[in-house]
């Protein structure tokens, strides 16, 4: 049964159990469908992510105004190249996570689109760091812009799972698996904020691990998952 079912004038499905309905204030009028938010929320994720190039795409003109060789383009800049993976990896594995979790949403909620707006926010500003990081390299200010974008983006991603664990009417079907898998989501989203904290706390104590301190990014929820295939064992 999908969410159009469970979503009525009573907020009740068919199931002997009522799921949690959305608030009429929180509703848009007309509705907006999720697969349309997903769309436009990957073309613009898609366009950021292609900006991280463009300063690259610059050096080339530079260098030969400047009569460089050809390899001094990467030889010369291996800190706007780092910079760059850096975020191209940053922004395909929160475009990714983002994926993951409103593939299967059928309505967005006014809640959930300022959220996912906010969320599209830090996507669009993370350039800006990036090629700062690039240019300035080791700064504390730039590290600090760099993560506080960083946990912007996460603290939505945090609170729009949050409003779907509290609301799985939103979900294309629902049923015991569903909430399950909210509820899955929702501990690893809480558990990548608590990491990106201490990666930030990390990067401002120990200069020289500003940027590996993310690595804790795959660890804690990894924990987590294996702790849950341990568990359902």
């Amino acid at each position: 049964m999908g969410a159009s079912g469970v979503i009525g004038e009573t907020g009740t499905g068919g199931s002997d159990q009522a799921e949690p309905s959305v608030p009429a204030a929180d509703r848009i009028e007309g509705g907006v469908s999720g697969e349309r938010v997903v769309l436009f929320t990957d073309a613009v994720t898609a366009i950021s992510i292609t900006l991280l190039i463009l300063p690259l795409v610059d050096l080339v003109p530079e260098a030969a105004s400047a009569h460089e060789g050809a390899s001094e383009v990467i030889t010369g800049h291996l800190d706007q190249i780092w910079s760059f993976l850096l975020s191209f990896a940053v922004i395909a594995n929160i475009w990714r996570e983002h994926h993951r979790t409103f593939s299967s949403v059928t309505e967005f909620t006014r809640s959930l689109m300022v959220w996912n707006m906010g969320w599209l926010l830090s996507v669009v500003v993370l350039p800006l760091p990036t090629e700062m990081l690039g240019t300035f390299g080791r700064d504390r200010f730039v590290a600090a812009f760099y993560y506080s974008t960083l946990l912007a983006g996460m603290v939505c991603r945090f609170a729009m799972l949050r409003i779907l664990k509290a609301t799985p009417a939103l979900f294309e079907e629902d049923g015991p698996a569903v909430r399950r898998r909210a509820e899955d989501l929702y501990t690893e989203s809480w558990l990548n904020v608590l990491a990106l904290v201490l990666a930030f706390a990390i990067a401002l104590a120990v200069p020289v691990l500003q940027y590996y301190s993310l690595l804790l990014l795959a660890v804690l929820p990894r924990l987590a998952h294996l702790r849950r295939r341990r568990t359902a064992r």
